[in-house]
């Protein structure tokens, strides 16, 4: 019989705090007074405060540019660096050579195609479709050449003078622009191909010697050591190790840079399909074209690293706030939240939770800067002693001690997690497990105060969570919006948060039943 009622009573609480997340104390009155099961709800306080966050694991492959200046958390400058990736068993084209000739000493057969052993122009091609701030702020980019190999450094604060001399650097191109080039004619930035799609693609082009760099860095290289160009890592090692791009002047203006191209410029002729011989004009002469071709590109398959630096604002601003919280991005400021995980289990050890909730409330802000900062769209609530390898290991939420939420900026201004449960429990078990394995090996000598202070020493961040900006990538091909990826969110943006460690403590919300006898 208690099995039934309980099934039964479970199924009307489910369906009752699915309607309203606000329930109070519910009486179960259908059971006999001696047998009865109750459903409650409490709250409980929990305590925030800013945490300054120097850097974070950023493995993207879009790359940032620029400096923006906030009037309240100071500037904050973007820089990337990142490898060019060379296909397995790459090849240039062979230079054209006549092979066979007729009596009369007229090519039969040839092979290749190039029209002489050199390139005709040669540039690096940055492209980016997005960006943050002033489109029509002009700015300015150095691009230079690495001298040493990038190493597997995803974190922010990576510094880019360890891979390159700085009093000497290997300038590749400097250019002025603006977001929006303004240059470009609407009908070429308009411009659509069959079907439909954009053939226009905002791009910073830095021309490179055709002859210094196209011929004797690549092209002779080439030809004397195809080894080399075997795979992307003989290419870094020998070749070209990568590049690093810079702002050194505007702000107000950050790029999302979307790849990095190296490309060449060749001549060729047109041969006849079956011989390969050139074809010839009607004046007698060769005929021939120029190709310009992407020979190595910014691609996932190599090292990429975003690189940016903040003014000492925001680290004040971090430890200095006591009536709110932050969260701030991208690598500034998360909100930590200390968790009441001792008080719940002291008052309910003997129930079972049914659901627990966590809201963290923005407050509305006006600004009237035209290019202030909105609130992340996406934030991850996790355990802070795991949050390195979550990043690191390119983990997805378990929803046991990572939770995802997006910002209900239209109705509620929060970021609501509505069921972290699993999450209270895992905690306390955890704690109460090595309690009982030290009361175990301590048997008389056991003093359980004198556990709780050397366990709170060494376990500090135990009830500690973290709230962090981050970007959620779905599968695209997938109806149910399934998560393939969570990154920390590298774009401008910030919320500010109530709490704070002297503001009003949050209010975690606890529905558990209680059966009694």
């Amino acid at each position: 019989m208690k099995v039934r009622y309980i099934g039964t009573l479970l199924i009307a609480v489910l369906t009752f705090f699915g309607c309203d997340d606000n329930t109070g104390t519910l009486g179960i009155d259908m059971l006999p007074d001696s047998d009865a099961i109750s459903a409650h709800t409490t709250t409980f306080d929990v305590k925030t405060e800013s945490f300054f966050a120097d850097s974070v694991y950023a493995k993207t492959s879009t790359g940032y540019i620029g400096r923006f200046t906030d009037r309240k958390f100071g500037y904050y400058e973007a820089g990337f660096l990142t490898q060019l990736n060379c296909t397995d068993n790459f090849s240039l084209p062979s230079v054209y050579k006549v092979t066979e000739r007729d009596s009369q000493g007229n090519p039969t057969k040839a092979t290749g195609r190039m029209a002489g052993d050199s390139v005709v122009s040669a540039q690096l091609v940055i492209y980016y479709s997005k960006w943050f701030g002033d489109s029509l702020n002009a700015c300015r980019m150095s691009v230079y050449e690495l001298d040493k190999e990038l190493e597997k450094n995803r974190y922010t604060n990576i510094n880019p003078e360890k891979y390159f001399d700085k009093q000497n650097p290997k300038l590749l191109g400097r250019k002025a622009y603006s977001a929006y080039d303004a240059s470009v004619p609407d009908s070429v930035r308009n411009n659509t191909d069959v079907s439909g799609n954009p053939t226009f693609y905002p791009n910073l082009s830095f021309p490179l010697d055709k002859k210094t760099f196209g011929e004797d860095r690549i092209l002779k290289v080439y030809r004397e050591h195809p080894e080399y160009f075997k795979n992307s890592d003989a290419f870094i090692k020998h070749v070209f190790k990568g590049l690093y791009a810079k702002s050194d002047y505007g702000d107000g203006t950050i790029l999302y840079i979307d790849r990095v191209d190296l490309q060449m410029q060749f001549r060729f002729h047109y041969t006849n399909d079956s011989t390969g011989v050139a074809l010839q004009k009607k004046d007698g002469t060769d005929s021939l074209y120029y190709s310009m071709n992407t020979i190595f590109a910014s691609t996932k398959e190599v090292i990429q690293a975003n690189q940016f630096s903040n003014s000492k604002e925001i680290e004040e601003i971090a430890k200095n706030e006591k009536n709110w919280t932050y969260i701030k991005s991208p690598a500034g400021i998360f909100t930590q939240a200390s968790m009441p995980y001792d008080e719940i289990y002291k008052e309910l050890s003997q129930d079972t939770l049914n659901a627990i909730k966590l809201t963290f409330n923005n407050y509305n802000e006006t600004n009237n800067y035209k290019f202030s900062m909105s609130a992340p769209n996406n934030v991850l609530l996790i355990r802070k002693q795991e949050l390195k390898k979550f990043f690191e290991e390119n983990k997805i939420v378990d929803n046991v001690t990572s939770f995802t939420a997006t910002h209900n900026s239209l109705a509620t201004n929060q970021y609501t997690f509505r069921n972290i449960a699993r999450l209270v429990t895992t905690c306390i078990n955890e704690k109460q497990a090595a309690k009982k394995k030290a009361k175990d090996e301590a048997g008389a000598t056991w003093n359980e105060i004198t556990w709780e202070a050397d366990w709170k020493v060494e376990n500090e961040d135990w009830n500690k969570v973290l709230l962090i900006p981050v970007n959620v990538i779905y599968d695209s091909t997938s109806q149910n919006q399934n998560i393939t990826g969570i990154q920390n969110d590298l774009q401008p943006g910030y919320a500010k948060l109530k709490g704070g460690p002297e503001g009003e403590p949050l209010q975690i919300e606890v529905t558990y039943t209680r059966f009694s006898k």
